[in-house]
This record gives C-alpha cells, structure tokens and sequence, in this order.
C-alpha cells in the first residue's frame, strides 16, 4: 500500500515493526519509521536516506531539473527548491542555499502568526465594521423616516397656516362686498321709486294739459323743485390685492433647514486621526518651472502629481505636465474667458463662466452646465472631499457675496453673513475658494485684504488679516490653497510672497525667497508640493516648502 495512502487510515504504523503512531518518515524511501527503527533503517549504506519528522513527510518536491531528485535546499536568491545537484551547479554555486525545513519551519511560523492575525485580529475587526455598517443603515432608515415625517408634517402645517389666511382673506373680501352691495341696492330702489314719481307726473301735466279742466288745472302742484336736488352719486372703492413676491431663500430659511452630512473614515487597524507630520524647510526651493502659453495664469489645479490644469486670460483652459508639455486644451462653451477652474474627485474639470452665469463641467470633450444662476454670477469654485461644488458668487447689482454648496445641480447650503447677520465677503474683487481637512470653508477676499474661514455648517471661525506685524505692505490675498496638514497657503499678490498658516489661522511663515512676481492661483498635489501661477508672466513655479519623505 502506498505511504501516503497508508497515512490516511486510521491509525499510521511504522514499515518496519508495524508499531503504530509513527513519529518519523524517510522521504527517499517514502516509508513511515518508529523511533527504535530510525537506527536500523539508516544503517543500510546502499542508498541515502533522508528521516525527518513525520509531518514533514510531503515537504520535499522533485527537482525540476533532475526529476528522480527530491529536493532537500532551497535557493535563497532564486526562491526556488533545488536538489543536491543543484546545489553544486553553476546556477547556484554563488549562491545561499539552506535546508529545505529551515525554509519550511520559518514559513510555518509566518503562516501560523498570518493566521493568528487573520483569526484573533483581522477578521474580528472586519466583522466588527460589518456589524456596525448594519447598525448604521438601519439607524439611518429609522432617522430618515423620522426627519421625512417632520418634514412632511411642518409642510403640513405650514400649508394650514397658508389655507386660513387664505379663507380669512377671501371672507374679509366678502363681507366688504356685501356691505357694498347693501349700499348699491338701497340707492337702486330709492333711485326706482323716484323715477316711477318723476313718471307719473310727466304722465299726469300731459293729462293736465290736454283737458281745460280749471278745476284740475287750478289744484296743480308742481314738484319740479322736489326732484331737482338729485341724489348723492355713489362710487364704490374696489379693494385691491397686493401680491407679496415669494423670496425662495427667506422661505427655505422660514420652514427649516437640513444641516449638512458627512461620513467621517476611521482607518481600522491603523489610527491615523492626523497624517505624518511634516516640518516646514528652512528655505524652500523651486523644483520645475512650467511655461504655458498664456500671456497671464490666474487660476490652476491638479488633477495628478504629474498633470496640472491651467487657465489665463483666453478662452481656453491647457493641461500640461510637468516636463512642460500641452496634453490637451479645451474650448470654453460660450467663448467667455472662464474665471476660475477645479478638478472633482473623478478628475473631470469644472470652471466658472462669470459672464455666461454657468457651472460647468468636462468629461472627455463634452461640456455640460451644471449650474445655471439667475440674479446671481458665479466666480471662485471649489470640488470638495466629498463630491460638493463650493462656488463664490456676485449679485447683479455688485452689493451682495455669498458661498453656496453645491450636490451636483441642487443649493443646499448658503454662506453670506455671521452670527450678528453682517455680511461675511466684500461685494467686490477677485476671491478664491478652498476646504481644509477639518472640512472648514476658507476664502481669500483680496478688497478686504482678509482670509475668511467658516467650519462645515458656515460658522465663521477665525479671519486672518496678515501677521500681527510686518514691513511690507497691505496684505492683498488672491490664490489660496490647503495641504495634508492643514495648513492654510495663500497667495499675498502685491508683496509678491505666500503666507503659510496652521488650520486655526496662526501665521507660521512666509515662501518669499522664490523670485515670485505677482503671485495669483495656488494648489498642492498629494504629496503637498505647491504650485504657483504667477500672474504677470506665463509660468507656473513648482514649489517644495516641507521636508520629503521617502
């Protein structure tokens, strides 16, 4: 019977003594061993013999060159198991070649602690997740419905409120139209009365007239001066009414609002509440110089650490790489020069059409307006961690600015003043838009030479003004920009330098040693490399200001 099929009954005997529970196994010669036949077996010198214990007895395959060779090493370098031939060839003479259980003892170690992992770790903290996204969804459900109901509930009310103003409206209007009418029917019959006298007197001097009766004639009584005085003449004053414009904004912030939503990411296993720290250089350095072909950069952003788009003073947006080189130019829509640009998560491209009061969007060649505003024009954009436009936006008559969040098409949040209702941004000048990692909202506003920072709900936190002291000029933000740290970068357009602070709006440093000229749009790749478009040229500076990494 064959060893290995011997193996599998129930109870495994030695070949020699037929002692069951063997310990050992000869891998030459493929047979079970107790521990008194060991000795026996290995005594005979006419072949070799290789006794390991008995778990091991599948461990040594045959060589792949020499196929009556079982293969007892294995090669280090080439991560193979070889023969004893093998061993001695030129192909692994060099090389480090060890027992083949050694390999084996150290795998099984590995395996049995990936296991141990597996088992008492990893699995546990996945079903853990499991369960809790099975909580989540159905604690979802449940609140879902119940936020659903309020809703529908307030509507409800709200349309009751509406129906009884209504009726009381349509029943002051009618009790005011019967009093008119009371009026208009009492003068009616007096009016008739009077005419039906006027009548019969016309009717009577004609009988008067027509008989030379003296008797008749002589007892006359005119009553012309009776009816001279005619009666008062009656205008009725028609009430009138006055439609009250529906402000959609004050009627959303009337009926309620929804707060916004966020799914926070714990990576299991691995805290990482906040990413490597990262130390700022002392003197941070240009990397590359991209030269594009507009005459003026004024906005950019990265889609890759590789790939950069670009937009100027045209009517057309470039992407080049960081050799330099056009990958590919796109025509704005309507032929208006686009104001600002971002790239969304997917890496489609987005940019604002200030003229043409249009959102729009890129995918491939195509052009698709997502946002269209009335009253309203769009400016600074900005593509959010999770999916949202944020879009800086000008009223028609120049006195209003406000910030409005964006999922796909539909508003849903509205950023224009604080807590005691003044207005957050100037009316005016050119303003750029970014989210930090906390999620807070950050805007430069180059007329009130301030930085604005609101957290996630719209609440201002903080607005930086530039260092308490400095001896260069007015502080005038334009680009501005966030990295993995949360340090805030903008651009001080007229001292021609870039502020750099921490996420709650602590001045930390300056870039100023870069021979920037006027510098304008700002965006960091993942790596948190700064790129800087300065205005008044064509180039686009590439910028190391942390210390790498590997």
């Amino acid at each position: 019977m064959d060893p290995d099929e011997d193996s599998l009954q129930d109870v495994v005997r030695c070949h020699l003594c037929g002692t069951p529970v063997t310990p050992l196994h000869c891998v030459i010669c493929n047979i079970h061993l107790c521990k008194e036949c060991e000795g026996k077996h290995l005594s005979d010198k006419s072949k070799q013999h290789k006794v390991v214990p008995f778990k091991y007895r599948r461990s040594f395959p045959k060589c792949k060159k020499h196929s009556t060779k079982k293969s007892e090493n294995f090669c280090e370098k080439c991560k193979i198991p070889i023969c004893e031939l093998c061993v001695y060839s030129k192909e692994h003479q060099t090389h480090s070649v060890v027992d083949i259980l050694e390999i084996l003892e150290k795998k099984t170690q590995f395996l049995q602690k990936d296991l141990q992992d597996f088992e008492k770790l990893i699995f546990p903290k996945y079903q853990e997740i499991a369960s809790s996204i099975s909580e989540q969804k159905a604690d979802l459900k449940e609140y879902s419905q119940k936020v659903t109901a309020a809703i529908n509930t307030h509507g409800e009310d709200l349309h009751r409120e509406i129906d009884t103003i209504v009726q009381e409206l349509k029943s002051f209007f009618d009790e005011i139209n019967s009093k008119n009418l009371d009026i208009l029917y009492k003068q009616e019959g007096e009016i008739t009365q009077t005419i039906s006298e006027i009548t019969q007197s016309i009717a009577y001097l004609k009988k008067l007239l027509n008989s030379n009766d003296v008797s008749l004639v002589s007892t006359y009584k005119p009553r012309n001066a009776e009816f001279r005085r005619l009666p008062p003449k009656l205008t009725v004053s028609l009430p009138s009414f006055t439609l009250q414009k529906i402000n959609t904004e004050q009627l959303y912030q009337q009926f309620g609002s929804l707060s916004t939503s966020s799914i926070q990411i714990e990576e299991h296993g691995y805290i990482m509440d906040s990413p490597p720290d990262r130390p700022l250089i002392d003197k941070p350095r240009i990397i590359k110089e991209i030269i594009t072909e507009f005459g003026r950069v004024h906005s950019l952003s990265c889609v890759s650490d590789e790939d950069i788009w670009t937009c100027g003073r045209k009517n057309i947006m470039r992407l080049y790489n960081l050799q330099g080189d056009l990958v590919k130019s796109v025509q704005t829509k309507s032929g208006n020069d686009p104001w600002d640009i971002a790239v969304t998560r997917s890496g489609d491209l987005v940019y604002t059409d200030f003229e043409d009061r249009t959102v729009n969007i890129v995918k491939n060649t195509k052009i698709q307006a997502v946002i269209r505003l009335h009253g309203w024009k769009p400016h600074g954009v900005f593509s959010t961690s999770c999916g949202d436009l944020l879009v800086i936006m000008y009223a028609d008559d120049n006195n209003q600015t406000k910030v409005v969040r964006y999922s796909g098409s539909t508003g849903k949040q509205n950023i224009q003043y604080n807590e005691k209702g003044d207005p957050l941004y100037s009316s005016v000048g050119d303003k750029y838009i970014s989210e930090n990692r906390n999620l807070d909202i950050c805007v430069s506003d180059w007329v009130a030479g301030a930085v604005v920072v609101v957290n996630q709900a719209g609440k201002l936190r903080f607005t930086y003004t530039g260092p308490p002291s400095t001896t260069k000029g007015s502080f005038k933000p334009f680009g501005i920009t966030t990295d993995s740290q949360g340090r805030i970068l903008t651009a001080d357009y007229t001292n021609h330098r870039i502020h750099i602070l921490d996420q709650d709006g602590q001045f930390i440093r300056y870039i100023d040693n870069c021979k920037l000229e006027f510098p304008r749009g700002l965006c960091v790749d993942t790596r948190d490399n700064l790129f800087v478009a300065e205005h008044t040229g064509c180039k686009v500076k590439k910028i190391q200001y942390y210390l790498d990494y590997k």
